[in-house]
């Protein structure tokens, strides 16, 4: 993997694929609402989990997760906004984070489930 954006697409597809295997369904990929992009949307029971994937092969700037900043937690309670009226969704909603570190071409996957509000 050499550059970012096959990185990005790899976390996602790992992140995906492992959430598959723990019972999540898989609704979305990249919804986008305006400015907003959603990585992941999935439904786990009851809940609607909007899912943002970060993913790196260095820790030289901080852990993955790390990377989730204000801004873009903002812009996944827009896209939330719009998909709960579009879906009419009736249940819970959750932010989850899939954080994804690249190890001699292994990842590590750290799940992160309601990792804000």
């Amino acid at each position: 993997m050499n550059t970012n954006t096959t990185l990005g697409q790899q976390g996602e597809k790992t992140a995906e694929t492992y959430l598959l295997a723990q019972g999540y369904t898989l609704l979305h990929r990249n919804y986008r609402y305006k400015r907003a992009e959603v990585d992941l949307v999935m439904q786990k029971d009851r809940f609607l989990v909007l899912i943002e994937v970060k993913t790196r092969s260095s820790r030289q700037y901080g852990n993955p997760e790390e990377a989730v900043s204000g801004r873009k937690q903002e812009m996944l309670f827009l896209a939330a906004e719009e998909l709960i009226q579009e879906l009419d969704w009736q249940h819970e909603v959750r932010f989850d984070v899939v954080s994804i570190f690249w190890h001699h071409s292994h990842p590590e996957v750290l799940h992160i489930e309601d990792a804000f509000h």
